[in-house]
């Protein structure tokens, strides 16, 4: 049997190589592609659950005249705001705080857990509608974080 006659089916070891490589750098770029996206999620996730507690105290202004206490951020309308603790996918925990006259409130949503955002750990807003952010740092993020 002639050996030139005969052809050998495979891959080249340069062709296995290239095929390597491309997939190598197919993969270093979508990973911090991927995960840049998930940390946008999550804040989304944040940035919900605030508007939420800013809409359901405008509410509850309008009833009483005054804004709700931390004790009624889960408590059901019309005695409280009838919202969860945390965001709806439960990756902030959400904080109310209300001055004593009842006419001032900040909620803050805090980052629980390993989420991995350190830029955007700490989300707020206040009766003005003043957001706010800090990193686990406590520098202010707060053009980075509420886009």
């Amino acid at each position: 049997m002639n050996y030139s006659a005969r052809r050998i089916r495979g891959f080249t070891l340069a062709e296995i190589l290239t095929a390597i490589v491309v997939v190598i750098v197919l993969g270093a770029i979508a990973v911090p592609m991927w995960r840049n996206h998930l940390l946008r999620v999550r804040r989304a996730d944040a940035i919900s659950a605030l508007v939420a507690v800013q809409s359901a105290q405008d509410k509850f202004f309008g009833r009483n005249a005054r804004y709700a206490g931390a004790a009624a951020l889960s408590s059901p309308p019309p005695a409280g705001l009838g919202l969860k603790p945390t965001s709806e996918h439960g990756h902030f925990q959400i904080e109310l705080t209300t001055s004593e006259d009842a006419l001032r409130y900040s909620a803050v949503a805090r980052s629980q857990g390993d989420t991995g955002d350190t830029r955007c750990a700490q989300m707020s807003i206040d009766h003005l509608g003043i957001r706010r952010a800090t990193d686990a740092a406590g520098v202010d993020r707060s053009g980075d974080c509420w886009r």
